[in-house]
């Protein structure tokens, strides 16, 4: 059986979680490979296994599969997408369009709010030790950089790559955690706050660049031969 959150994690939680929680929960498990391409489940087993309505369970589901996380067809269970390299270089080219512009878009409006809730989410993936939930941090990261940035069709599109990212890193068969530092997140968030385009621009260019590196030339195979759950 696949090990899905903790009985610890769950006791934090209301008896019932709400959906938001629910969809963190899930992608976190997804994000640390408890739950993967070749893990066998279903709607009323995450329910389950989550202490969670069935209905509410669809919804995860739905947008998990909005995003491209899971794929659902019918008369199929739903099961988590699996990358390829070139899925991912042409995911990253993308993102790169896109942060540049943000990052850019963000240096010309500076908020202290909105570069204390940067700070908050970079002290957060400094603290963090379970590693699907990092990867979600360093997400949430990009994505609330490009809210910040003030460009909603922008930020909207940034926010249908970075999953597929972070889906990516969790897959990555070389399982490192060097893969979207907090330091380079801190020293962008410095940038930005100076109002420096240039070196937020050369910051981010080297972040993508290193993020590439990792995921490209560090094996990104998914791994056929786990037992499903």
């Amino acid at each position: 059986m696949i090990g899905f959150a903790s009985p610890q994690t769950l006791a934090t939680l209301p008896i019932r979680p709400s959906v938001d929680d629910l969809y963190s929960l899930v992608l976190d498990a997804i994000f640390e490979q408890r739950i993967h391409s070749a893990s066998r489940f279903t709607e009323e087993s995450l329910a389950q296994m989550f202490g969670a309505r069935r209905s509410d369970m669809r919804d995860v589901l739905t947008r998990l599969s909005h995003r491209q996380i899971i794929l659902l067809r019918v008369n199929h269970r739903p099961r988590v997408a699996e990358l390829d390299a070139e899925q991912t270089r042409q995911t990253l080219h993308a993102r790169r369009l896109a942060e540049i512009m943000l990052v850019r878009l963000a240096c010309q409006r500076p908020c202290a709010q909105d570069l204390k809730r940067l700070r908050a989410l970079v002290d957060s993936e400094r603290e963090c030790s379970e590693r699907g939930r990092a990867i979600r941090l360093s997400g949430e990261f990009h994505l609330q950089l490009a809210e910040m940035a003030g460009n909603a069709p922008l930020a909207h599109f940034l926010g249908s790559l970075v999953p597929l990212t972070s889906l990516a890193i969790a897959q990555c068969e070389e399982q490192t955690d060097d893969y979207c530092g907090w330091r380079e997140h801190m020293q962008i968030v410095d940038a930005v706050e100076r109002g420096d385009i240039v070196m937020a621009e050369i910051l981010m260019n080297r972040h993508l660049d290193h993020l590439e590196e990792v995921l490209l030339n560090s094996g990104l195979v998914v791994s056929h031969n786990r037992v499903a759950g």
